[in-house]
């Protein structure tokens, strides 16, 4: 069901007055993901062995013969495969080298891009210089920000659908649903190992969308960065996401990028 021990998933839900059917019921519609966050947000006993895997901006480090994704959209995220934590997620990512994820984090994006640079070619940091109508345009570098994997625990947002939620819901009106908000915050902390970030990046598990989830029927979430992680001044939220099938093979082309605000 989860990496919590059940016994502390039940004591944690008879605090709420949630019964154990409508837990079981409950945890039964969640997924893992993997948070990345600055060091001060990672959980203060995760923080001995916490290990830097992600950036966001900067410049990328791309091997010879590859180039910048056409369109020039900015780098918003690289994620060191290898430093993430393995058996974590439930979607299937490489195991080593870096995925690079170019984006409009200001507007939605007219192109977008994930790439895959293997381990052990050789990179070196790349500047871009578009040429739009004649003049020399460079594509925006965002202040680099050191980021660190912390796993955790999504919850779909179709959950109250079950038989016994719904039961439970219809028994005890706003009281039930308050009991249920708070058992899923208090069981999103316990999986984080302290309380869990607030706008940041995600990858893997169910998006926490600001209007329709894009994360429906095939399509899972791949990734999830809000605007306000890359520049403080930006408030949106970017959603990326594919098929289990193209991203475990790496088919990053189908990926599909939608942005919210």
């Amino acid at each position: 069901m989860t990496s919590i021990d059940e016994a502390l998933l039940l004591e944690t839900a008879a605090k709420y007055g949630v019964p154990a059917p409508v837990v079981r019921e409950l945890m039964a519609r969640t997924r893992p993901c993997l948070y990345l966050v600055p060091y001060g947000e990672v959980p203060e006993p995760r923080r001995e062995n916490a290990r830097p895997a992600a950036r966001t901006g900067g410049l990328p480090a791309l091997p010879d013969g590859v180039n910048w994704p056409d369109g020039g959209e900015p780098l918003v995220l690289s994620v060191d495969c290898a430093a993430l934590p393995q058996g974590v997620l439930d979607i299937e990512l490489p195991v080593d080298g870096h995925l690079l994820f170019f984006t409009d984090i200001e507007y939605p994006p007219e192109s977008s891009a994930v790439l895959h640079i293997p381990a052990g070619a050789g990179r070196a940091e790349h500047s871009e210089t578009d040429r739009l109508d004649g003049e020399e345009a460079q594509s925006r570098v965002y202040e680099p920000r050191t980021l660190y994997p912390v796993p955790g625990l999504t919850f779909d947002g179709e959950w109250e659908g079950g038989p016994h939620i719904s039961a439970f819901l219809a028994g005890d009106g706003g009281g039930a649903q308050d009991a249920l908000d708070g058992f899923e915050e208090a069981v999103g902390d316990l999986a984080f190992g302290g309380h869990r970030p607030g706008v940041g990046v995600q990858i893997g598990g169910f998006s926490d969308s600001w209007d329709m989830a894009p994360d429906t029927g095939e399509s899972v979430l791949l990734a999830q960065i809000a605007g306000q992680a890359i520049d403080y001044d930006v408030f949106t939220m970017n959603l990326i996401v594919g098929t289990r099938e193209d991203i475990a093979a790496r088919r990053y082309t189908g990926l599909q990028y939608e942005q919210q605000c």
